[in-house]
């Protein structure tokens, strides 16, 4: 059974940059939730708690239970606002799911069993992920958080491609497999040494630094009037 993963937040009324900005200070994310039979919904979170569920894989490829004002709704997230330096959380868009309606989302490779394969084991080879998430379509019911990689036993020089990983059940590749088109996933290969080019003498003019003050991000602020909209 999958794991229900659980945010809470609140409605709001005010909108726009003054007010987004206010809601930062105050520790508080403003946020987005749109899509299915309602119309966007402006809500904040509080930012220490989504902050620490950011850390996870589920946080962006899992649904999520949103509690908004007591009302859950299932979301998945669709778009995360950074900060350019901070570790702080800009805005948050969620895009709400329906149960019986396929969803399409990125989900992130977990590769395994690397240290244990033939390749693994040999010296001065390295086995390298050529793709670190994958487009699919399932139901919500069917999402997984990632899909495994088994590479316990990738030798020297193989390639392990796309068509080779197996795929949770109910769980679709969006991106079509054929003979001419099957991406690398993974591959082992010898660790060729490269020699460093020597840096040119007093090369570079090192253009100038950060100024210290604060980027507010307001570029990205900006009420949502439509699906997605951000502040």
């Amino acid at each position: 059974m999958a794991t229900e993963h659980k945010l809470s937040a609140t409605s709001r009324k005010d909108e726009g940059k003054g007010a987004s900005r206010r809601l930062r200070h105050a520790a508080q994310i403003p946020a987005i939730v749109y899509g299915g039979d309602s119309k966007p919904q402006s809500i904040q979170l509080e930012h220490e708690k989504t902050w620490l569920a950011s850390q996870n894989d589920w946080f962006y490829a899992s649904i999520i239970t949103l509690d908004v004002d007591g009302k859950p709704q299932q979301v998945l997230l669709r778009d995360m606002q950074r900060h350019p330096y901070r570790q702080l959380i800009m805005h948050l868009d969620f895009q709400r799911v329906k149960a019986n309606e396929a969803i399409r989302t990125r989900v992130p490779l977990h590769f395994l069993n690397i240290e244990e394969s033939p390749a693994g084991k040999t010296a001065d080879v390295s086995v390298t992920s050529e793709m670190n998430d994958v487009e699919i379509t399932c139901l919500p019911r069917d999402l997984p958080e990632f899909i495994e990689v088994d590479l316990g036993s990738i030798e020297v020089g193989d390639t392990v491609h796309l068509s080779q990983v197996k795929l949770p059940k109910g769980v679709e590749l969006v991106q079509k497999i054929d003979e001419d088109n099957d991406p690398a996933v993974a591959v082992a290969r010898f660790i060729k040494e490269e020699v460093e080019e020597e840096a040119p003498v007093g090369g570079g003019g090192g253009g100038g630094g950060a100024d210290g003050q604060e980027a507010e991000g307001d570029a990205a602020e900006g009420d949502a009037s439509a699906e997605g909209g951000k502040e």
